[in-house]
């Protein structure tokens, strides 16, 4: 498991019959723990929007804020594959803005930039760049208000629109599609239509692979999603830690010698 993993081998990975691991991951402390896990791949997600920032969803989000996250994630990031966010508004203007905020990306360390959507020759002209895409259709969170909320997509004659944009992102030269809230039917029929694979949120068990957000498998997000397996109940841990910590101070038990020079 120790060999770095690269976007060329995805598609290896995809014909080998290997599942792709993939989770996001924020700031040091979480990339350490991808990292220790070895997982397959990093996404520095615009999700950060939500779960560090508080914003309702990833709009906000600036090129900026992914620059900065991006950077430190890559500063102990070393066996994935680092993928980071292009946020919203920093592509879908024009190929030009494309390729500068992949660039920038790359700049901060990232090693494959993601868009969501079907932009095509946005795609082209970043790998062109040199730059290797992750594509990203279904429920693209950057769209949230035009599909009138976190909906799944890809129902009835949207699935044949759904796998024509993942055929044509492919051709463009993406390395890997993530398939967001789409039917699970669906996800089988784009995943074996694909020569690259497809990673699955929400997408049911016949993607090539898997993400996760950090904060949600590990019990950090209040709220539960079915999409979602929560491994683990940090957060409540963190806050009763706290309680400790709090009830200790106030009864004058910390600290104590052993914490006093």
């Amino acid at each position: 498991m120790s060999d770095k993993v690269t976007a060329p081998r995805l598609a290896a990975f995809k014909a080998e019959g290997r599942p792709i691991v993939c989770v996001t991951a924020y700031d040091v402390p979480s990339a350490r723990a991808a990292e220790e896990a070895e997982v397959d791949l990093v996404l520095v997600g615009d999700s950060l929007g939500n779960v560090l920032l508080g914003h309702r969803n990833t709009l906000p989000v600036s090129l900026e804020d992914m620059v900065v996250h991006t950077r430190a994630v890559a500063s102990v990031c070393r066996r994935p594959l680092l993928v980071a966010d292009l946020p919203f508004g920093s592509y879908q203007a024009s190929v030009e803005d494309a390729v500068r905020s992949a660039v920038a990306l790359a700049k901060a360390g990232t090693e494959a930039a993601k868009l969501e959507g079907d932009y095509p020759e946005a795609v082209s002209a970043i790998v062109r760049a040199g730059v290797p895409v992750i594509a990203h259709l279904g429920m693209t969170p950057q769209s949230v208000n035009l599909f009138g909320g976190f909906r799944v997509q890809g129902k009835g004659e949207q699935g044949a629109r759904l796998l024509e944009a993942a055929l044509r992102l492919q051709d463009a030269g993406a390395s890997a599609i993530v398939l967001e809230l789409v039917p699970a039917e669906l996800a089988g029929e784009v995943t074996n239509r694909l020569d690259i694979p497809t990673i699955g949120i929400g997408a049911g068990p016949l993607c090539d692979g898997q993400i996760q957000v950090w904060h949600d498998v590990l019990g950090f997000t209040p709220e539960t999603f079915r999409h979602v397996k929560r491994y683990a109940e940090l957060g409540g841990a963190a806050a009763e830690a706290l309680r400790t910590y709090a009830a200790e101070v106030r009864a004058r038990q910390f600290p104590t010698k052993e914490n006093s020079f």
